[in-house]
């Protein structure tokens, strides 16, 4: 993150300001930045392809027969991949376990903090009906976080009281790659980006929306969470500004593929004041997820009408609730015969012979290897959202 010291000193997103203690913090500058972003050549183009890809996601999330499963399992995906970047181990399967209440002796410790970002999530989207994206919502968010997992110790849902810094483990304040500004700060820098966020500022919605999570990160408002309530704070601008009907545009599968040039982009624009690069690099991620979405869009309508036609020619009389089931499995892909059971309002042998004659068709697999309280998982489905990403 630090920066290569090739670049010219510039003043355009800020300063370096000794503070008593003897470090230097950066002070941003308010956006929109001075002098304005320049949108021609390499960042003219960007911002054209990522108003396209959104709109072609946009219209081919709306071809679902359900979208929100489709939200239902990409919120899940995100949280673990920018869970990840914060350096947790857990997998989509072991989220999804977790949630479907399998208590696997393996399973990472760290499942816990994603679970808490898929409701941290959804606490957010659901308050965007009643309350704007602002410092409030932001806090609000934070809070639910960091409930009850590492972390919780600083501050969930409070602005930081002390100097944080960003560097490696253990360094100290001198040797930090980057010191945000100072606690005192904190409120009135968080201020001026709410002010940019209502106001008409004449810029490009994209434009505006990756200064305002490069400014977000710089600020660096709480003391844990930060990059990930910075995440989250793209979509829920996405949603609140009607760009997208349905959250699913999260750039942290692409943050982590280049999660090293995301740091150095970041940290170029404080030293050099290099918003036109920055947001030339956010652009291309926003193309590069929306076009990968788009496809797994496709790819889940093209699944569900191949285990439409399997269960129609090889269930027989069962094929009506096999097709209750697959439904079911969109939202929940992980099962035991005794919820199917519950859905489908059969006897438990005849809820079991159901699941076997599923998992004789490829569509359900065991995934316990218990003999009592199995557990079957739809896993072509989760492996349309496992795209080599760790997951």
């Amino acid at each position: 993150m630090a920066s290569s010291g090739a670049q010219p000193p510039s003043t355009r997103a800020g300063r370096y300001v000794k503070q008593i203690a003897g470090y230097r913090a950066f002070i941003p500058e308010p956006l929109p930045p001075k002098p304005p972003v320049r949108i021609e050549g390499e960042l003219q183009l960007q911002l054209s392809l990522a108003d396209r890809a959104l709109g072609r996601l946009d219209g081919s999330i709306q071809t679902l027969p359900n979208p929100d499963l489709f939200v239902y399992m990409y919120v899940r995906k995100e949280a673990v991949l920018s869970s990840q970047i914060e350096g947790t181990q857990s997998s989509l399967q072991d989220v999804l376990a977790a949630e479907a209440s399998i208590f696997a002796q393996d399973r990472p410790k760290d499942v816990d903090e994603v679970v808490n970002y898929v409701r941290a999530m959804n606490h957010g989207l659901e308050r965007l009906d009643k309350l704007p994206v602002s410092i409030r919502l932001i806090r609000e968010i934070h809070a639910e976080l960091l409930q009850g997992v590492r972390g919780h110790h600083l501050g969930p849902g409070e602005l930081r009281t002390s100097q944080n810094w960003i560097g490696p483990s253990g360094c100290t304040l001198q040797e930090a790659y980057f010191v945000p500004p100072p606690p005192h700060e904190v409120v009135q820098h968080l201020g001026d980006l709410e002010k940019l966020l209502h106001s008409n500022t004449g810029l490009p919605l994209l434009i505006e929306i990756g200064l305002a999570h490069a400014q977000f990160e710089t600020i660096h408002p709480f003391l844990d969470g930060n990059g990930r309530i910075g995440r989250l704070l793209i979509t829920f601008l996405l949603c609140e500004r009607k760009v997208l009907a349905k959250p699913v545009l999260y750039l942290s599968h692409y943050f982590k593929r280049y999660r090293q040039q995301y740091y150095d982009e970041l940290q170029s624009v404080r030293d050099a004041g290099t918003w036109e690069k920055w947001l030339t690099f956010f652009l291309r991620g926003i193309v590069e997820v929306s076009e990968q979405a788009t496809d797994t869009a496709r790819r889940i309508i093209a699944l569900r009408e191949e285990h439409r036609r399997t269960i129609s020619d090889n269930l027989g009389r069962a094929a009506g609730n096999g097709h209750r089931v697959l439904e079911h499995l969109y939202e929940h892909p992980i099962v035991s015969v005794t919820e199917l059971q519950a859905l489908i309002g059969t006897s438990y042998p005849a809820a079991n012979d159901l699941v076997a004659q599923l998992v004789a068709a490829g569509i359900l697999r065991e995934m316990t290897g218990n003999v009592r309280n199995r557990r079957f998982i739809n896993q072509r489905y989760i492996g349309l959202f496992d795209d080599g990403e760790e997951l």
